[in-house]
């Protein structure tokens, strides 16, 4: 009975389309891909690579340098949720399979080298500014203090000559 059921099902799979369907083309949304990176807002703090289970993220900030070695990276988005200017991503495709271990460097523009340290040069400036106005504010302060203070001992020593 068996081989009559297995006879049937051989002869209705000759004549008819597959049952399985083609690979979607796109992936749905949701899905990990690999890390995308854009070096324009990238400020090379480091986190990503901190928060890597994996180690796959180093970043060099002298050489102005990010790299990720994708074979390395398990899609956790560790480093995406914990990048401060959200610089880092998810992309929808996967890391294409090959024969070698890679690692993908990005290298920052001179356009956001430059507006950086023109941010970093505008906060060395504020920063000057209020430890300036802090101590002239607290020179301001010692003043009535110290006049007060002069005052203080004079007026026991004309008391002391009184006497």
């Amino acid at each position: 009975m068996a081989l009559i059921n297995f006879n049937k099902t051989v002869l209705h799979n000759l004549v008819s389309k597959p049952k399985t369907r083609k690979a979607e083309k796109e992936y749905p949304v949701g899905t990990r891909g690999h890390v995308e990176n854009d070096m324009d807002l990238c400020i090379l703090c480091g986190l990503c690579s901190i928060k890597c289970p994996t180690h796959a993220i180093t970043v060099d900030k002298n050489e102005k340098t990010w790299s990720i070695r994708p074979m390395s990276c398990i899609q956790c988005r560790c480093c995406v949720d914990n990048c401060p200017k959200k610089s880092l991503s998810m992309g929808l495709r996967f890391q294409e399979p090959g024969t070698e271990k890679i690692t993908k460097t990005f290298k920052q523009s001179e356009k956001a080298i430059a507006a950086q340290e023109a941010l970093m040069k505008a906060a060395k400036e504020r920063a000057a500014a209020a430890a300036a106005a802090k101590a002239a504010a607290a020179q301001a302060g010692n003043a009535p203090a110290a006049a007060a203070s002069a005052n203080a001992p004079a007026a026991p020593a004309q008391d002391q000559n009184k006497e």
